[in-house]
C-alpha cells in the first residue's frame, strides 16, 4: 500500500506516493539535513532532473539504505 505526502513545490500542490519503508528514510534523511519533509521534497524536485519526483525520491531512499546499510 502506498502513503501519499501533499507538498508545494514551485507554486504547485502536488504530491508523492510511496511505499512506507521509503518514506521511512526519507524521514531520516530530512532530519539529518535539518529539513521539513516538504524541505526535504523540494530539494529532491530541484535536484531529480527528468525523473518523476516519485522515483527520485526511492532512488535516494535507496542510495541512503545502501550507504548506511538499512
Amino acid at each position: 500500500m502506498l502513503k501519499k505526502r501533499s507538498v508545494m513545490l514551485s507554486g504547485h500542490a502536488t504530491s508523492v506516493a510511496l511505499e512506507p519503508e521509503f518514506w521511512v528514510i526519507l524521514d531520516r534523511v530530512a532530519a539529518a539535513r535539518g529539513l521539513s519533509h516538504a524541505g526535504l521534497l523540494a530539494w529532491i524536485d530541484t535536484t531529480r532532473g527528468r525523473r518523476s519526483l516519485a522515483s527520485a525520491c526511492r532512488l535516494l531512499a535507496l542510495e541512503q539504505a545502501a550507504r548506511h546499510g538499512d
